[in-house]
């Protein structure tokens, strides 16, 4: 078999120009592949970092129901002070979980005392939103205090638009009036402590304020939440968190004995799941594109090369070489051909990624400015980036080199 590898070696560069140009094809498909994966991923990873870091989290909790009429944000499906204290304890023994947050969600309607729009609120406990979502506060302007307290009682978080369109400024006093479950009501005053930038665009009507005074614009006694969001300690753990915690959730049973919860993974909830799965799709059809260079480059060099020694092939078949060595001697042209290019085609895509990372550059997603775009590959992809083209390699090849083996040694050599 080595003596084989070294005629494939040897024949290779018989044509050296042939040779060359069907790896720098080869090659230039490697670097596409892996340098698009490379900023595609991270793109991808940046982009899912900015929803779940500063919005949603990586999983949310609710009553279950709650998701399938979340545009109404129903108050009659809040999770009660015994479910919350359960799910506490779920999650608190959970080694996969970093941080969670209680949240309540509700419509109200906001005033400054000239005006009145209506607007979306999250309540939260501002401490354990901040851990939960890291990255929110970094859109909020106007407050100083330390992060973990970026809303207090008796303060609001207004959306950038609503703030510009009612022309509210940090420290002016605003009016929510919203109605509770029980179709009650009631309104409380705060003060405007900080303006957030909607992640898209100026088209967010989504604030927050501190949940006590939600328990008292919703006339709440007791605990009562209507969204968990939780935070793991690896994302890329997701799906293996989120099955071990929905079979946890199952042992919670409502009056009609169904799972009283429902749990949902951020892209289950969030539209921008699917710019995550187009960035998929392109990465599969840049791959697709690469396999079909390969294809028609290492066919189209061992057909010629085929065509052209056919003579030389029926020397050696009339010498008493066999038609199985001759077909392993034109499959190891073709596989060194393709072992050759993914080898320059790797440390040439990678040393391109990391050129990148070294000159820096910075992306933009909604209102999100001058994010580092941090690019990388796992060498997981490499390998199968590699173990593909080389497979296709030996396909491409193996057409022609079954033609050559095939060849009776008289009809060969009148071609001489």
């Amino acid at each position: 078999m080595i003596h084989i590898f070294k005629i494939a070696f040897r024949n290779l560069f018989r044509y050296k120009r042939r040779t060359l140009l069907t790896g720098l094809l080869i090659i230039l498909g490697m670097v596409m592949v892996i340098v698009f994966s490379g900023i595609s991923n991270s793109f991808k990873g940046m982009m899912i970092g900015t929803i779940t870091d500063s919005m949603m989290g990586h999983l949310q909790i609710h009553k279950k129901g709650y998701v399938s009429s979340i545009d109404n944000l129903p108050l009659h499906l809040n999770i009660a002070a015994n479910g919350i204290a359960e799910l506490r304890r779920i999650l608190d023994d959970n080694d996969a979980v970093e941080a969670y947050s209680f949240r309540i969600k509700l419509g109200a309607m906001l005033s400054n005392f000239e005006q009145t729009t209506n607007i979306r609120l999250t309540a939260v406990y501002p401490d354990m939103e901040r851990q939960t979502c890291p990255s929110l506060t970094d859109r909020i302007e106007g407050v100083t205090r330390e992060a973990e307290h970026f809303v207090q009682p008796g303060e609001l978080i207004l959306p950038e638009n609503l703030a510009q369109g009612l022309k509210l400024q940090n420290g002016d006093d605003v009016v929510v009036v919203a109605t509770n479950k029980d179709g009650s009501v009631n309104a409380v005053g705060l003060k405007v402590a900080g303006i957030i930038e909607g992640l898209l665009g100026p088209s967010g009507r989504d604030g927050y304020m501190h949940i006590h005074d939600a328990k008292e614009l919703l006339r709440i006694t007791g605990d009562e939440i209507n969204e968990i969001a939780i935070r793991l300690n690896n994302l890329d753990a997701l799906k293996k968190a989120h099955k071990q915690l929905d079979l946890e959730l199952q042992q919670f049973k409502n009056s009609q004995d169904k799972p009283a919860f429902e749990l949902h993974t951020w892209a289950a909830l969030s539209p921008f799941s699917s710019i995550a799965t187009i960035v998929d799709l392109l990465i599969i059809t840049v791959k697709i594109v690469l396999i079909a260079i390969v294809l028609i480059s290492i066919l189209n060099v061992m057909m010629m090369s085929v065509y052209e020694r056919v003579s030389e092939i029926g020397t050696i078949s009339a010498i008493g070489t066999l038609p199985s060595k001759i077909l392993a001697l034109f499959l190891a042209e073709g596989f060194s051909l393709g072992l050759i290019s993914t080898i320059i085609g790797n440390v040439l895509g990678v040393t391109v990624l990391y050129v990148l990372n070294l000159l820096q550059l910075t992306v933009s997603f909604g209102r999100m400015k001058d994010i580092l775009l941090v690019t990388s590959i796992a060498p997981v992809e490499l390998l199968t980036i590699t173990v593909i083209v080389l497979l296709i390699t030996v396909v491409s090849s193996f057409q022609p080199a079954l033609k050559a083996s095939k060849m009776q040694p008289v009809e060969a050599l009148r071609h001489v």
